[in-house]
């Protein structure tokens, strides 16, 4: 399945990264070791046959249908990797998740996201879910150590689906804040299940800050993946997200609920993975649900690539350039949805975000701390802000090989609700490309 990467703009199959788990476990020793080998005519049997009851059990869910596994070597897994890289889908979606990642400064001008990608599910492929041929499949010559570990985490996946439409989770790719959410229960679950079983870890997550500390170990033990831990931060935090965000999510879930529940009552914004209170509520109706925002088209340009941030990615933005977690989250906690669209002009590349807030305060909140990460983004010094002004603009100066631009920020009124419109665009641009007056709201 497709699993997003930084924020909600890069999305990858989960099927191909479902290993980072087991192998970010297994690189904080919190793996178990076993020398189980797998007789009779299915691969690994024995491990299935005592995995299987135990995660029923848990979950709270039978297997409708025997899970199916088998084997593949590495290069057929590479392979595979490869044709999810290259597909017509695949490109179109990486051209424009690497454009946004480089307008708003996440990674380098010159980093090649695709090469990059296929290092990092390279460093560390075990097994993976593979939902359209309904298989689980297991890399020959996997480390023992983390054998286990990743036949559970995908026998997961594997009961998921009988139960939730998988694939057009994967297929979703126009909302990526709400697929960034069903993808964190899909693996925060795995996760909280293969660490309930695992005879080291299993213990630790159900005491009292037990799941903080094994959160910390995960994250120190990011050194075993060289490439993972040497990738920009906005790559490596998007690809923990649904592991250790989920996986705290559905510690909160089962605390308050049966598990069985789980799957058919998925969050629907990463604002809900994040906060209690915007999902565990009374009832569906009363949950913080987003408000859908549209863009009309640009005065200027072709769009060639939209999509929107929610919670989790406004986040990552703001962290990016701020170096500040805290005001990261303060600056992006009111947002109430979002939509985002790269245009491609004759002069360069133009990037607009509305983004619509639960409150005024909010909204100008967010709009001094944003403001304040664009421009160290740009390495600009500070500039005085007339109080309660509305608009702000920075006039980028050309460096090196980065051509001048023009960056506007504006605090508006959309339905009578508060939206905050950011416009960065090639200098000489000759007026604003979207009308506020022309954005929709829907809920």
């Amino acid at each position: 399945m497709i699993h997003r990467i930084p924020g909600g703009t890069l999305r990858f199959r989960t099927d191909v990264l479902c290993a980072l788990s087991a192998a970010l476990l297994g690189a904080a020793g919190l793996t178990a070791c076993t020398e189980q080998k797998a007789p009779g005519s299915e691969p690994y049997a024995d491990i299935v046959a005592s995995v299987v009851p135990k995660l029923e059990k848990q979950i709270g869910l039978p297997f409708k249908t025997p899970p199916r596994i088998a084997r593949k070597t590495r290069e057929e897994v590479g392979a595979f990797v490869m044709h999810q890289l290259t597909s017509e889908r695949g490109k179109a979606q990486l051209a424009g998740q690497q454009s946004v990642y480089r307008l708003l400064g996440l990674v380098p001008d010159t980093l090649d996201l695709g090469q990059l990608l296929q290092r990092l599910l390279e460093e560390q492929i075990i097994g993976y879910y593979d939902p359209s041929a309904k298989v689980l499949y297991v890399v020959d010559g996997s480390p023992t150590l983390l054998l286990d570990q990743t036949i559970a985490h995908e026998l997961v996946h594997a009961l998921q689906d009988q139960y939730v439409d998988i694939d057009s989770i994967q297929g979703s790719v126009d909302d990526a804040d709400r697929q960034s959410a069903a993808q964190a229960i899909l693996e925060g679950q795995a996760v909280f299940e293969q660490l309930r079983l695992d005879p080291n870890a299993g213990p630790m997550l159900m005491m009292p800050g037990g799941w903080d500390r094994i959160r910390d170990v995960i994250r120190d033990g990011q050194g075993g993946m060289p490439v993972f831990a040497t990738a920009p931060r906005a790559v490596r935090e998007g690809l923990l997200f649904p592991y250790l965000g989920g996986t705290d999510f559905v510690r909160r879930f089962v605390e308050r609920r049966p598990e069985k529940e789980l799957l058919t009552d998925l969050p629907v914004s990463t604002k809900q993975i994040l906060n209690d209170a915007a999902y565990f509520t009374a009832n569906k109706a009363s949950r913080d649900t987003p408000t859908r925002v549209t863009l009309p088209k640009p005065a200027e340009g072709v769009v060639t690539y939209s999509n929107g941030f929610g919670e989790f990615e406004t986040r990552l933005i703001l962290v990016q350039h701020l170096k500040d977690e805290s005001l990261a989250r303060r600056g992006a906690s009111g947002i109430d949805g979002d939509r985002y669209a790269v245009v491609k002009m004759p002069s360069g590349e133009a990037f607009i975000w509305a983004s619509v807030w639960d409150s005024p305060v909010d909204a100008a909140d967010f709009l001094d701390v944003f403001f304040d990460a664009i421009r160290r983004r740009y390495q600009m010094s500070r500039q005085e802000i007339a109080p309660g002004s509305s608009t702000r603009t920075l006039a980028v100066p050309a460096k090196g090989m980065r051509a001048a631009r023009t960056v506007t920020f504006r605090l508006e009124k959309v339905g009578g609700r508060p939206v905050v419109l950011f416009e960065d665009t090639p200098a000489g641009t000759r007026s604003a490309l979207v009308d506020p007056a022309r954005i929709t709201l829907a809920n």
